[in-house]
């Protein structure tokens, strides 16, 4: 492998990933906890996949978005969590240099992508509650395609550019990277790369992407709550405000874990990890719950599926 001090980027085959740093016996704790969190992802988000494709009375815009970021959960924490769970069990805890890549490609691409999908969510509320006339016919099927195709557009274009920038630069410094998964911020704590230009870019494009889809989210919700205040029944505003409670309920838990994970110094990497936990796992499992639990529609075509899946085992018995 030759001299580990002086050797860049083109001759590393592996990182090692060194997870959390805790005693060895909580390691089987941690392997659980990460099985009990990504089986429940699976669930959720898979259980709503299929009834959005499934329930006729669904087929709407919002139900439209909403199948999308369960899509973009399910697999943008299945580039996470079983490597994770694999590394509580295995002694050299390492990824390839392909397999870093890859995860932090694949990672890139659908956090940047639920991003803007959450921002489309935010526009279609606001067209539903602001101008409910015309709904149908800005929210065309045709639109929401190109909202969706351009949500993943943005976010290709993103995790290419981020990932390019990140693996041209030389890790000479070590191999080991202090997290549970390949992240832009322990990467460059392992080069010996000037990292001026990397963080100048790197701040640019959270620029522009984080901004324009918070500034989009605020106004959204800023017209939906003048429109709501003007509604003079105190039932008229609930039922409103219970078609954007889920999604700000979403919208809330997603920037809250990656604000907290970006603002947290680098004096506290296990701070980091327990902030980047929320946003890689925890907020894909937050959000089916979220969903289900807050809406009438979803829940009552989760109860006739379970109905019907009940009758139908009868009459199998029978």
């Amino acid at each position: 492998m030759g001299d580990r001090g002086t050797s860049n980027h083109s001759e590393v085959t592996d990182f090692i990933l060194v997870g959390f740093r805790v005693r060895t016996e909580l390691h089987i704790l941690l392997f659980l906890l990460f099985l009990l969190i990504y089986a429940m992802i699976l669930l959720g988000n898979i259980g709503m996949m299929v009834i959005i494709m499934t329930d006729p009375r669904l087929n709407t815009p919002m139900y439209f978005f909403l199948g999308n970021l369960s899509f973009i959960d399910l697999f943008y924490s299945s580039v996470i969590a079983p490597k994770a769970m694999i590394n509580f069990w295995s002694e050299s805890k390492s990824i390839s240099f392909a397999g870093c890549v890859t995860q932090f490609f694949l990672f890139a691409l659908f956090i940047v992508t639920e991003g803007f999908l959450l921002a489309a969510m935010a526009y279609d509320r606001f067209i539903a509650i602001c101008n409910p006339l015309l709904y149908s016919v800005q929210m065309s099927t045709r639109f929401c395609v190109q909202l969706v195709a351009g949500s993943y557009f943005c976010g290709c274009i993103s995790s290419v550019l981020q990932t390019s920038m990140t693996f041209t630069l030389s890790f000479c410094a070590s191999w080991t990277i202090d997290h549970f998964y390949c992240d832009d911020r322990p990467l460059q704590k392992i080069s010996c790369s000037d990292l001026y230009i990397h963080k100048l870019v790197s701040f640019f494009l959270c620029s522009i992407i984080i901004l324009p889809t918070i500034i989009v989210i605020i106004v959204s919700y800023i017209y939906i709550v003048s429109t709501v205040l003007k509604i003079r029944s105190t039932e008229g505003r609930k039922k409103v405000f219970s078609t954007c409670s889920s999604h700000l309920g979403v919208v809330s838990v997603l920037y809250g874990a990656v604000f907290f994970m970006y603002l947290t110094p680098d004096t506290f990497p296990e701070l980091s990890k327990v902030a980047s936990l929320c946003y890689t796992l925890v907020t894909p499992m937050l959000n089916p719950l979220i969903y289900s639990l807050r809406n009438k529609d979803v829940k009552e075509a989760l109860r006739k599926s379970l109905e019907k899946r009940y009758f139908n085992s009868i009459f199998t018995v029978m």
